[in-house]
């Protein structure tokens, strides 16, 4: 089956371009990574699928990047903000549904004492710094190569997939002064965290790290790997963050510091905890959340943060994931789909390689194993493209870029991962050099 994706989707990209910079709102959403070919425009999402604007339906790996561990339109999720909106959008006060969702991520995420909401990820992390830089009074940023964290100007600093995806690893406009105060270390090598800790671990605000790291693919910690970093942090007097916005909730209910038994002193979440609405939040150890103002001179503020409708949408996500706890299935049907895609590569000549944690897993077109952002630079960016270009003729959305994941949603059913996997076996028969 192919599907004519050319129609009203080129259309709608060539209005989008002449407004939008590039036609698109986030660079990750561009093809240019896989081909250069326009985007395919999207009219809704049910469930595990996609439906673009000529009607053709996709299975969607994508998942928006992470938050819909649902999938789209979960009917609790959608009810809930029906019931909701006639109460109002934003109101620039204390409400009850931001107070309800702090006390539940308060209560299902160890190490979290208080939290604090923001619109975005982005905010989120920044925040968690500049908290960090106010409680201990130091400069110093240590985060990890192929981490992506957002695009606030310190933390484009050799990033991850939102970045690489477009062939950069920095950005222009950040001022040298800004990069200097970021120190980018491999991922997976504690002796050079160590060694840097040792020459200016004095200066050092705080140690920032993705658990298990989701732009540069998925990439687990060693073990005993983040055990060490938060001592190492704790030894030279600075705080470990944990960026779990992609993390928390995708593998249990919760953190995946508590999931991993490494507890940091402020996380950085969002995705899952607004439901498919724009949420972010940092949070921490009690101590250190007592700086932000009012109460300290650490400031951050935010006229949508806390926003009742994505309260309510982050509420009934995490009650459902609480009540029907899926976590099991969608790790069972991710394995059945990444062993399955490795045996088929094998079959067909493809050297892959396969990252997988939980529900969430990469495909790396390489031989030998990916543990930081240098081994993952090596997968083939040509045969991701055109592995991506097979798969969505097919009906099957992946990520544009060579450096995501590929999400299994709680709504993905045995049938789309066998429909799932017969695509792959015609895009890796079409690949075969053979």
């Amino acid at each position: 089956m192919t599907l004519a994706i050319t129609g009203s989707s080129k259309s709608w990209f060539e209005r989008a371009a002449r407004v939008i910079p590039g036609g698109v709102n986030s660079p990750a959403r561009s093809f240019r990574a896989v081909g250069g070919d326009p985007p395919v425009v999207m009219a809704r999402g049910f469930g595990p699928y996609f439906e673009d604007v000529d009607g053709n339906v996709y299975i969607d790996y994508l998942a928006a990047f992470g938050p819909l561990i649902l999938g789209h339109a979960h009917s609790r999720v959608v009810e809930a903000l029906k019931d909701y909106v006639d109460k109002g959008t934003v109101w620039g006060t204390p409400a009850v549904k931001e107070i309800e969702l702090a006390e539940t991520l308060v209560e299902c995420i160890d190490g979290l004492d208080q939290v604090r909401f923001t619109s975005t990820g982005t905010e989120a992390v920044m925040s968690a710094i500049r908290l960090a830089r106010a409680f201990t009074g130091r400069p110093l940023v240590i985060k990890f190569e192929g981490a992506y964290h957002g695009h606030s100007d310190g933390m484009l600093v050799k990033a991850g997939s939102g970045a690489s995806t477009v062939g950069t690893q920095d950005s222009l406009g950040v001022p040298p002064g800004v990069v200097n105060d970021v120190i980018s270390l491999p991922y997976n090598d504690i002796s050079v965290l160590e060694d840097t800790l040792n020459k200016i671990g004095d200066r050092v605000a705080c140690v920032l790290a993705e658990p298990i790291v989701g732009n540069m693919g998925i990439v687990p910690p060693r073990e005993g790997y983040l055990e060490r970093m938060k001592e190492l942090a704790h030894q030279a007097g600075a705080l470990l963050i944990f960026d779990e916005v992609i993390t928390a909730f995708r593998f249990h209910y919760g953190s995946a510091g508590s999931w991993l038994g490494v507890i940091p002193d402020l996380y950085a979440l969002g995705k899952a905890i607004g439901g498919g609405l724009p949420q972010g939040a940092y949070g921490g150890r009690f101590d250190v959340m007592q700086y932000v103002s009012p109460l300290g001179g650490m400031f951050q503020a935010g006229t949508l943060a806390g926003n009742p409708l994505s309260a309510v949408a982050g509420l009934t996500t995490l009650n459902v994931l609480r009540q029907e706890a899926p976590y099991d299935r969608m790790d069972h049907l991710a394995g059945i789909l990444s062993d399955s895609i490795m045996d088929i590569a094998r079959e067909y000549g493809q050297q892959v390689t396969i990252n997988r944690v939980g529900s969430a897993f990469t495909v790396f077109f390489q031989q030998g194993p990916v543990y930081d952002f240098t081994t993952a630079k090596q997968s083939d960016a040509v045969l991701f493209a055109k592995f991506h270009h097979l798969m969505l003729e097919q009906g099957i959305y992946l990520a544009p870029s060579r450096f995501e994941a590929w999400f299994v949603s709680a709504a993905h059913t045995d049938q789309d991962i066998e429909r799932t996997l017969e695509a792959c076996r015609e895009s890796f028969r079409r690949l075969s050099p053979a």
